[in-house]
């Protein structure tokens, strides 16, 4: 492969696992995916991420959020997360 020629392997990604497929999936085919199982990291310790992050909305309705493309969404949902005196997650 060339680095100046643009192409299907210009798709390519550290971890497989990043890749957001052509064909449609539901929810829970996304749930199911790993970008990363059971690998050490930097520290040693051994992590497995997904490579879907499933959050449900205020509505209820389940979304997929992918772990690289939808970063900034999943950090949003995280920072609105609390948890209260009795350890039960409250949402803003």
């Amino acid at each position: 492969m060339s680095i100046d020629k643009p192409g299907k392997d210009m798709r390519r990604t550290v971890n497989p696992g990043d890749r957001i497929s052509d064909e449609p999936q539901s929810i829970e085919e996304k749930a199911q995916q790993l970008a990363v199982d059971h690998v050490p990291d930097i520290t040693g310790d051994v992590v497995t991420v997904p490579t879907y992050v499933i959050v449900e909305e205020p509505d209820g309705e389940k979304k997929a959020l992918h772990h690289v493309k939808d970063a900034e969404e999943i950090s949003d949902v995280i920072r609105q997360a609390r948890v209260d005196e009795n350890g039960e997650r409250i949402w803003d």
